[in-house]
């Protein structure tokens, strides 16, 4: 994937951002606490948290499949959707939200499948993710009520928000009407046009794709690994809570507030949530009695482990990817 001039700069933009508020977040913390801490983390409870994430990558690439097999009606492989997935989420270490695309492109260079409508799918995909991940933060609000509001009372007067939301709001509708209009009427001048016809065409595929889910047959299949893949996240993170013995006496409860917290802060358009994932993670740590350092430390130790799976699959099945698409190329010639 090239990068534009203006698009390398939002990367390096972004980056630079994503360090500092790391670089900030931790300028106080020595590394020897780094190290006695690391010392002290169970070794057994680490790998299991790894092993586990590993399933629930192959769940997030056997549920891609069903929904690109839905949509195209085409054979594929676990192993093709799952190299595309691990390629897609290095990219997104290097470039935030690219990895969307560059999966899409490995597995349609793999695979021969539409992109357009690969995009679909992976739109429904997240689409279904920002549902549980809601739910996710409800079921947190219900078991962890009082801490909730406790703090976002700290963080937001709510009566303030609602009068800015409602002062904007004139200005949101008459803007998004201009926008309409005015994209109406520049597609209807250029609507013959080879450029509007290759969008066309990929919005064409990409509603496919989106539509693919009511086309699925394992239903079942569909939304039990959407089920899973959120569970296993929660796992992933009470393993490594029992790793670290700061966090080892924490409650489910508060687990989960840490897995909510941590999910928001990958959200933010920095490479692999550095910097807001641990900023998150130490702030809901520190509300349930960790000291600054302890939280810090876990948010990184998490992450990083997180980070460096992600290395070493994505740089093995760009190593797959490779080879597919050169034996592809073999028989070609």
């Amino acid at each position: 994937m090239r990068l534009t001039t203006k698009q390398w700069i939002q990367v390096i933009l972004s980056m630079a951002i994503a360090i500092w508020i790391f670089w900030f977040l931790y300028k106080d913390i020595s590394f020897r606490s780094l190290q006695n801490a690391l010392r002290e983390t169970s070794l057994f409870w680490m790998l299991a948290s790894v092993i586990i994430s590993l399933l629930g990558f192959y769940l997030r690439a056997w549920r891609w499949k069903i929904l690109i097999i839905a949509s195209e009606k085409s054979e594929l492989k676990t192993s093709v959707t799952f190299a595309g997935l691990m390629i897609g989420y290095l990219a997104n270490l290097l470039v935030p939200r690219a990895g969307e695309v560059v999966r899409c492109g490995a597995v349609s260079k793999m695979n021969d499948n539409q992109v357009g409508t690969l995009v679909g799918t992976v739109v429904v995909e997240r689409t279904i993710d920002l549902l549980f991940m809601l739910l996710t933060v409800f079921l947190g609000f219900l078991l962890e009520r009082e801490m909730f509001l406790s703090l976002i009372s700290d963080l937001v007067s709510t009566e303030s928000l609602l009068n800015k939301l409602l002062g904007m709001l004139p200005v949101v509708i008459g803007g998004g009407l201009i926008t309409v209009i005015f994209l109406y009427l520049l597609f209807q001048k250029y609507r013959e046009s080879n450029l509007i016809k290759k969008v066309r065409h990929f919005i064409r595929d990409l509603v496919s794709g989106i539509f693919s889910l009511r086309k699925v047959e394992n239903q079942w299949g569909f939304w039990g690994s959407s089920v899973a893949i959120w569970v296993i996240y929660y796992i992933t993170m009470i393993f490594v809570a029992w790793a670290i013995p700061s966090t080892a006496s924490l409650s489910l409860g508060a687990i989960l507030m840490v897995m909510v917290m941590g999910s928001i802060g990958m959200l933010a358009p920095v490479q692999g949530g550095i910097g807001t994932f641990h900023a998150l993670v130490a702030f809901i740590l520190m509300a349930y009695g960790l000291s600054n350092e302890e939280g810090k430390i876990f948010a990184v130790i998490i992450h990083s482990v997180q980070v460096l799976t992600v290395v070493v699959l994505g740089m093995a099945c760009l190593g797959y990817f490779f080879k597919i698409t050169s034996d592809k190329t073999s028989k070609s010639l």
